[in-house]
């Protein structure tokens, strides 16, 4: 056992009935056998042979405090999402650290049908559905999920009922800001019913970047036979805090899932992404882009698996990496004997932006069935030279040609997201991060 889970577990063991005090029965029934699977674990720490995954285990090594006693830490919500791009309006939920907060106008606001609620109040007041579902998508046996279903107080529930499609997205603000360095446990379960449909925006903020922050994050996602879900994460965080999220989504006959996350700031960001399509005829389109700079890591992995027929998965990734900075990209495509006439497609592209920048790129397939159509692909490169120098020709400055040309070269990410109002916001939000203002949203409100 690596000294950096110890200090989790012992902290457990010391706090075991505080930390169940916290939630209901559904979260509470999982963190025996959670324990038992961490007590012979370590947590996953770099690869080797060239190719260089963030390491959990160095990511959780450093004494962060965990605020087991739940003791109150104020706030200023409203200063975390502010951004001057109209027309985005979204129905809004606050976690402050690891504590979920509902803002006011949720109260009457929400349609009939959809929960969007305190995940540690669901789970004594629903205790049935939620343990339908909880800890049912994350796969007990990974030492990560293992050491969130261990720690975690709180976190968000969501779900839509049967047939509801609700016109307006629900936003999730996930807010970093404490007086000393802090780890937040968090974990989301996303429950989308039959022929529903949820729209799904999730922003990550650091407040304060003067204190180190560590999020340990577990997503759950079930999307049933004809249900559709439209997921967006947009992090921008400080260069002290660490991230750590895991989305795991299963999804049954007929579903549709867009998921696309964006790291525009942080510290050390490493997103690992797990679809399984089980029903036959799902879909899901995966995509992401990395905005590098400073001294950034930003590592997104991918894991989409078809266990049944006429499934279709596309992936699309896109890195620029300038200063210091650094990316990693694995995807890999499995395809099951049961997956007879499977579409899977998957592209990562890199640019890097200056000398010092590091990109490290691992795709795969794991193909097990002829009746396929699948491909992958990687390329790391710099901005075309060419490209600089007509537009340079034509009086463009060389500052702004280069900020042009890393902004057309994420049109393509950008434009895959459908939520109303959000792929506008999310344009101009990367726009500023490549002219170099982007430090939080400045001046309007998101919400209603």
């Amino acid at each position: 056992m690596d000294n950096a889970l110890k200090q989790y577990l012992d902290l457990y063991d010391a706090n075991a009935g505080i930390v169940a005090a916290a939630s209901g029965e559904p979260m509470n029934s999982l963190r025996a056998e959670a324990r038992k699977v961490l007590g012979g674990a370590t947590l996953p720490t770099r690869h080797t042979e060239g190719y260089e995954k963030t390491s959990v285990e160095e990511m959780f090594a450093p004494d962060y405090g965990v605020n087991i006693t739940r003791v109150g830490i104020p706030v200023d919500v409203a200063a975390s999402f502010r951004c001057d791009v109209p027309n985005l309006s979204t129905l809004l939920g606050t976690v402050i650290n690891d504590k979920f907060v509902p803002s006011a106008a949720l109260d009457g606001r929400l349609p009939e049908g959809v929960t969007f609620m305190s995940l540690a109040r669901a789970s004594r007041e629903m205790p049935e559905i939620v343990s339908a579902h909880y800890g049912k998508t994350a796969p007990a046996s990974d030492p990560c999920v293992a050491l969130n279903t261990l720690l975690v107080q709180d976190g968000v529930f969501i779900h839509v009922a049967r047939g509801v499609r609700p016109e307006k997205a629900l936003q999730l603000v996930n807010i970093f800001q404490a007086p000393v360095a802090l780890a937040a446990f968090r974990r989301i379960l996303v429950v989308v019913e039959e022929d529903a449909e949820l729209k799904l925006l999730v922003c990550d903020h650091t407040q304060d970047g003067g204190h180190p922050y560590l999020a340990s994050q577990v997503i759950e996602v079930s999307v049933a036979s004809g249900a559709r879900l439209e997921m967006c994460a947009i992090e921008e965080s400080s260069p002290a805090t660490t991230r750590h999220s895991q989305l795991f989504v299963s999804q049954q006959e007929g579903s549709e899932a867009v998921i696309n996350n964006t790291t525009l700031t942080c510290g050390t960001s490493r997103n690992d992404f797990c679809v399984d399509l089980y029903g036959p005829a799902a879909s899901c389109r995966l995509t992401g882009m990395a905005v590098g700079g400073g001294r950034m890591h930003i590592d997104n992995s991918t894991s989409v698996t078809h266990h049944s027929p006429r499934c279709k998965s596309d992936q699309l990734f896109k890195y620029v990496l300038d200063e210091d900075s650094q990316g990693a990209f694995e995807g890999c495509i499995t395809v099951k004997p049961s997956a007879p006439f499977t579409e899977a497609f998957q592209t990562n592209r890199n640019i890097l932006a200056s000398d010092f920048a590091r990109m490290h790129c691992k795709p795969w397939l794991v193909i097990n069935n002829d009746e396929v159509k699948c491909s992958h692909g990687a390329s790391t490169g710099q901005l075309d030279d060419d490209a600089l120098f007509y537009m340079r020709s034509r009086g463009i400055p060389a500052t702004e040609a280069r900020t042009m040309l890393m902004q057309a070269f994420m049109v393509d990410v950008i434009d895959t997201v459908g939520i109303p109002g959000l792929r506008e916001k999310l344009r101009h939000l990367v726009d500023r991060r490549f002219s170099g203002t982007i430090g939080d949203c400045a001046t309007c409100r998101n919400h209603e």
